[in-house]
């Protein structure tokens, strides 16, 4: 089929070497052999009079023309794969289908347990791809380019493109050792904090601050960085033996004080609430199957809430 002397089926090819920038990468995306990507495209190169790709050292580099591209090729086959391959129903319980999510350890350990003893109550033939988030300073690029179904993230690094709906809210504690000298004394005054050993994370695939983090520079702050850490999970494991703090969501903190010997303290101060949301693509909003899946979030999240509030130690400072 043609479109304005187009061959429509170089769409294909075309998306495949804009964002591969790489003719063998290319080929395998779409399963052609190299040698047919690139005479698909040697005619994309006569079609717009553009060589599309060019030689920089060892690799190829998009032409300004095909930067302009890019995003509006990968934004019509979107639309055309949104249109051809949503189902207008969805059955969990004769569904195969892969989910792909793009999420932190932090959900990973928190709410996506929930989400599967759920789905697995209606499905044993649905599956779940948990990724980790890609760079989050454009994260609508996952969505758009079909490489995830959802995004679980902070609602701050939500992209204003897609819809986004919040899951659930979370504070941030102090975790600190037993026998550390926060935890003999049981406070933890504003001095103390700030003047304390910290450890911060900071996930490798963000590219700014985490909220706590911002926080601090917004206020002005400066805590002293002992350990720097790419994992939210692995935060409580690195204050043991020590009189580290580490400034952690409440949710993962109660997780951490059933196996490990720590207290937990109130932060002196007044850090805001993280909004923890879900963000999918805006062509897949009425897809069966991602309305299903985004239901049961929201359920796994009141699942997730209930084991939290009977877990609660005795004595815990209240949400």
């Amino acid at each position: 089929m043609r479109f304005n002397k187009l061959d429509l089926n170089l769409l294909v090819a075309l998306d495949a070497l804009l964002t591969e920038c790489s003719i063998s990468r290319a080929a395998a995306r779409v399963h052609l052999s190299q040698s047919a990507m690139s005479n698909a495209l040697a005619r994309l190169r006569a079609y717009f009079d553009d060589e599309l790709l060019v030689q920089v050292g060892r690799t190829l580099e998009l032409t300004p023309r095909a930067q302009t591209m890019k995003e509006p090729v990968r934004d019509v086959l979107m639309r055309v794969d949104t249109a051809i391959a949503a189902q207008p129903q969805f059955d969990p319980s004769r569904s195969n289908r892969t989910f792909q999510l793009l999420v932190s350890d932090y959900t990973t350990v928190t709410l996506m347990p929930h989400l599967l003893a759920l789905a697995r109550r209606q499905s044993s033939t649905v599956r779940f791809l948990l990724s980790p988030l890609p760079q989050l300073d454009q994260p609508q690029r996952a969505l758009g380019r079909g490489e995830a179904d959802l995004l679980v993230i902070p609602r701050n690094y939500c992209s204003p493109d897609h819809p986004i709906e919040t899951l659930f809210e979370e504070e941030y504690v102090c975790m600190v050792w037993n026998d550390s000298r926060f935890a003999l004394a049981g406070t933890l005054s504003y001095e103390e904090y700030v003047a304390a050993d910290h450890v911060e994370v900071q996930p490798a695939s963000i590219g700014q601050p985490t909220l706590e983090s911002w926080f601090m520079q917004r206020r002005g702050i400066e805590r002293r960085i002992e350990v720097c850490t790419f994992s939210f999970v692995a935060a409580p494991f690195l204050v043991l033996g020590t009189d580290r703090v580490a400034t952690v969501q409440r949710r993962l903190a109660r997780m951490a004080q059933q196996f490990l010997p720590l207290t937990v303290l109130p932060v002196p101060l007044p850090l805001p609430r993280m909004e923890q949301s879900m963000q999918w693509h805006k062509y897949r909003t009425h897809d069966p199957a991602l309305v299903w899946l985004r239901g049961l979030l929201h359920e796994a999240v009141v699942q997730m809430e209930a084991q939290q509030q009977a877990a609660a130690p005795a004595g815990e400072v209240p949400e």
